[in-house]
């Protein structure tokens, strides 16, 4: 793609993991990328020191530890003599690539002096010229515990060269924050870009080493069930009516009654706890009859007016985002509705998404805002928005989708048979969904869940993002049942299937062509 990348050469570690569980749902397995990432700890190694020198590697029962086993593995067959202390007792690796490359240490225990400590009391004298710590990786967040924190005073209390694998152990990766006390590294070797934290904690990684592990660019722009992880938000037991947003739906029309319904409804699917739905008062009757658990606000007049804004005050202070547009006509008393709407939410201070007749009414008047703002236009409608068409050239329809984003200070989601998802610095592109989903109301169902998002704090790019994969997933599971026979209110029974485990898409993936 020659649309803009983002420049900045670090990942935090909420988007190194989402990364990694695209990948996967990619086909490019963790355990590849934790043999990518031990391999290069290993070379690192051999680049700077001689085969008769001794390694003694501390490793956790994570992902980190993994890395130090594959690590271990490689020094040996290039003659090194390796001894290991793992943290834990082997049976107690949870974590599935680790422990498949820990039972790959089992028949090399006669060449591999392997200890397992589960108390800092036993932890044996190493002697060692070079350590390696793969105890914690960039997961990690609070101050350490026992025994961890008395290993790594003893790690740094030895005479060896150290070399931490990712992150050094007590370093929170994305702040650079010790946590109680950290490992005190001559060399880190972190992988696919530097983490955020890393150069804030100088002291303790010392040199900073950078390695690929085999995840290309374009990769990181492909959107995945990672992307929904990232702004799914856990339920605790605590929780209470409204943790998980209210959400203001605008819409509908004497013509138009199922279009806000199909955006309420999927919001509610998503998990926002309250959805209002504003219509004028006929529509807002007619939906009320739809379903028991729409809550609707009834306007006055057949068309919304600027007159009716003052009626959706009181709603707006209460709510936690916006989705506006959906049926709403296209009468030119309902667009000065819309530009005094979006004045209202502004200075609100309310994050919305405009789509439909909502994007095509801000279209007449458009302009940067000082809140998010998700437009999600299909081709036609993009047309409309920016004045131009798309290219046919995916290439080119990324940059150009880009350049309205940058124009706007806006996420744009051009929804297609690739969906394209633009701010001025990121790019993903989305490729769940199918052709039944050209039936009218999928769109709808989409600026549910992305404006259910919303609600829930998430960030503006990320909510367009795991939408988009979310909206279309479901498509496809419904698909998978019915053909392409299908009706957008299918799409809402599939969208908690989708949320609750997203990787379950991976199967519709192979099994139905799909492909990037």
């Amino acid at each position: 793609m020659k649309a803009k990348k983002k420049t900045a050469e670090a990942i935090t570690s909420r988007e190194m993991r989402a990364l990694e569980v695209n990948a996967e749902y990619f086909d490019v397995s963790l355990l590849q990328l934790m043999e990518n990432a031990g391999r290069n700890v290993a070379e690192e190694i051999i680049s700077r020191f001689t085969r008769d020198q001794k390694v003694a590697i501390f490793c956790g029962l994570g992902g980190n530890g993994g890395d130090g086993f594959v690590a271990a593995r490689h020094l040996l067959s290039q003659g090194f003599k390796i001894s290991l202390v793992l943290v834990g007792k082997g049976r107690d690796i949870r974590h599935e690539s680790a422990a498949k490359n820990w039972c790959g240490l089992q028949p090399l225990r006669k060449s591999i002096l392997v200890h397992e400590v589960t108390d800092s009391s036993v932890l044996p004298r190493v002697d060692a010229d070079v350590v390696v710590d793969a105890l914690l990786g960039t997961g990690t967040k609070g101050k350490l515990r026992p025994p961890i924190t008395q290993i790594v005073d003893y790690i740094n209390s030895l005479a060896a060269f150290k070399i931490a694998v990712d992150v050094p152990t007590g370093i929170d990766s994305d702040t650079g924050d010790v946590l109680g006390n950290a490992v005190k590294a001559n060399v880190t070797v972190t992988f696919h870009k530097s983490k955020t934290g890393l150069h804030a904690a100088k002291k303790y990684v010392g040199e900073l080493v950078v390695k690929r592990i085999g995840l290309p660019e374009e990769m990181a722009q492909f959107a995945g069930p990672g992307d929904v992880l990232l702004v799914k938000k856990p339920r605790v037991t605590s929780a209470h009516k409204g943790d998980f947003g209210r959400l203001l739906v605008i819409g509908g029309s004497k013509v138009f009654s199922g279009a806000p319904a199909l955006v309420s409804l999927a919001a509610l699917r998503t998990g926002v706890d309250i959805v209002y739905l504003a219509a004028p008062a006929k529509t807002a009757y007619a939906v009320s009859s739809i379903s028991p658990d729409l809550i609707t606000l009834k306007l006055k007049g057949d068309n919304l007016t600027a007159n009716n804004v003052s009626a959706l005050q009181p709603y707006l202070e209460n709510v936690d985002a916006v989705v506006m547009g959906p049926g709403l006509g296209l009468q030119a008393e309902t667009s000065e509705f819309v530009k005094a709407c979006v004045t209202a939410f502004e200075n609100a201070g309310k994050p919305m998404l405009l789509d439909a007749d909502g994007l095509k009414a801000f279209a007449e008047f458009k302009r940067p805002l000082r809140v998010p703002l998700v437009l999600t236009p299909h081709a036609g409608e993009y047309a409309v928005l920016a004045g131009r068409k798309l290219p046919e050239s995916l290439e080119e329809r990324v940059a150009e989708v880009q350049k309205t984003a940058t124009e706007l200070k806006a996420v744009v989601l051009v929804k297609g048979q690739v969906d394209v998802v633009c701010d001025s610095e990121r790019v993903k592109l989305n490729f769940t969904g199918n052709p039944g989903m050209t039936v009218g109301g999928t769109g709808d169902v989409l600026s549910g869940v992305v404006g259910a998002l919303l609600a829930q704090k998430a960030d503006a790019f990320e909510a367009a993002v795991a939408g988009a994969f979310v909206n279309g997933a479901a498509g496809d599971f419904v698909a998978c049942d019915k053909g392409y026979h299908l009706l957008a209110s299918d799409l809402l029974e599939q969208i908690p299937r989708v949320l609750d485990d997203p990787m379950s898409h991976l199967k519709v993936r192979k099994t139905s062509g799909h492909s990037t």
